[in-house]
């Protein structure tokens, strides 16, 4: 959510950012919010006047009385009754404009980078730059679920039963590697300086509506029927409303958290669910990285944090792209983002594994989240990026270290999380 200050003094720009995000039918939403805005500040303005009357007048009753004018004395305090009922009216007026204004403010957009590109979708997205060497096969390299099967580590038919599609069990050497993998990630992560943290799995929806668009909320939430709360898509959720309405210390800053979490995702919309295979899936599980920082420092840890899931992923012997999100691709807290891209060597072409996003000031302002400076209270800003995400990510591991005989190699900086084992061959 913007400051409603630039609406008040650069509604143009506002505008103009809209543009940019191809988004014009919000370009209204300006307009109303400026005029909402200007009504309440009128609103105000008077029922600290009228407040101001009262009390005033409210101090002749008693002179009046002592001195015998008692009639005058019922009139003022006809008057004192009026302005009361006016000052009331106002009363009720002001949470009704409050509301009218956060609701359009809730969506209208975030003021995006000026380094983001322009560009209507993610088709428009650029590639910045690649890393690692791709392997050269004189083979084919079988559909990751073929893989995983083929190790008894992956049965999709039993999951259909329990769950439907969406779901999966993973067993044997398969599940031991992907614990491995998320363990690896979060000492990863713990040797860069960050915090380990384990969140809880559901929010309250005033947390879900701090720290997402509307939009995202609809696509990706699971509601519990019946109460306040919604299965977490992610450990950002919760880790960033851990600090709604609080006054955090300048000197603690930057907060630098790592969290894991499991993941639940309706997936609404054009891509849907693969009936088999788990690149798009309702339930996964994912190692996050959080930072809260002064605003000045925030484009520096952007810079960081995807650093460190490329480096990540060159550990585990994965080549990796990024790839800078267009305006039009961009959510709309988001003032920049960046997909990190793992290489497929059975399609060759790069898919997304992870996601990093600076968003500014936007979710400390819907949740409150305030740090207390020299010079007073600001907000921090608020990024986010996958460490790692299996099983999705486990596509590229098999296909960037599998061999012909279908057994997958282990790359050395996993091998104490497996126990020592070099390989998973087939039983």
């Amino acid at each position: 959510m913007i400051d409603i200050k630039l609406i008040r003094e650069n509604p143009d720009l506002v505008k103009e950012n809209i543009k940019k995000k191809f988004q014009d039918e919000k370009l209204v939403l300006v307009d109303e919010v400026k005029k909402l805005d200007e009504e309440y500040r009128l609103l105000r303005t008077k029922a600290d006047e009228l407040r101001s009357r009262r009390n005033s007048i409210s101090k002749q009753i008693g002179s009046l009385m002592s001195q015998g004018k008692k009639d005058e004395a019922e009139k003022v305090k006809e008057e004192v009754k009026q302005i009361g009922e006016e000052i009331e009216k106002c009363e009720l007026e002001e949470p009704r404009l409050e509301e009218e204004i956060k609701n359009r403010m809730l969506v209208i957009p975030n003021i995006i980078d000026d380094s983001v590109p322009i560009g209507k979708d993610d088709s428009e997205n650029v590639e910045l730059q690649q890393f690692g060497t791709k392997k050269k096969y004189d083979f084919e390299i079988p559909y990751h679920t073929d893989i995983m099967e083929a190790l008894d580590g992956i049965d999709l038919d039993s999951a259909r039963k329990t769950s439907g599609n969406g779901f999966y069990y993973l067993t044997g050497d398969i599940a031991r590697l992907h614990s491995a993998i998320l363990a690896y990630a979060r000492d990863f992560m713990v040797n860069k300086g960050f915090t380990y943290c384990i969140p809880p799995f559901m929010i309250r929806s005033e947390v879900v509506t701090g720290v997402m668009s509307f939009k995202e909320m609809e696509n990706m939430m699971y509601k519990i029927e019946g109460e306040d709360l919604y299965l977490i898509g992610t450990s950002e959720h919760s880790m960033i409303g851990r600090f709604i309405d609080t006054i955090n210390d300048e000197a603690k800053l930057p907060l630098t958290l790592t969290s894991y979490s499991p993941c639940f995702r309706k997936e609404v919309g054009a891509h849907g669910i693969e009936e088999r295979g788990v690149y798009r899936i309702h339930q996964f599980e994912k190692q996050e990285m959080i930072v809260i920082c002064k605003p000045e420092e925030s484009m520096d840890w952007y810079e960081k944090m995807w650093n460190y899931s490329v480096e990540l992923f060159l550990s585990l012997n994965i080549p990796v792209s990024t790839l800078e999100c267009c305006s039009g691709d961009l959510a709309d807290l988001k003032v920049k983002s960046c997909d990190i891209e793992a290489w497929s060597p059975r399609q060759e072409k790069y898919f997304e594994v992870c996601s990093c996003s600076n968003l500014g000031e936007a979710q400390s302002r819907r949740l409150k989240i305030r740090v207390k400076g020299e010079n007073g209270n600001y907000l921090p800003h608020t990024l986010n990026n996958t460490v790692v995400a299996p099983p999705r990510m486990l596509i590229a591991f098999f296909e960037n270290n599998y061999n012909q005989d279908g057994s997958i190699d282990i790359p050395e900086v996993l091998q104490p999380y497996m126990g020592g084992q070099k390989k998973i061959v087939k039983k």
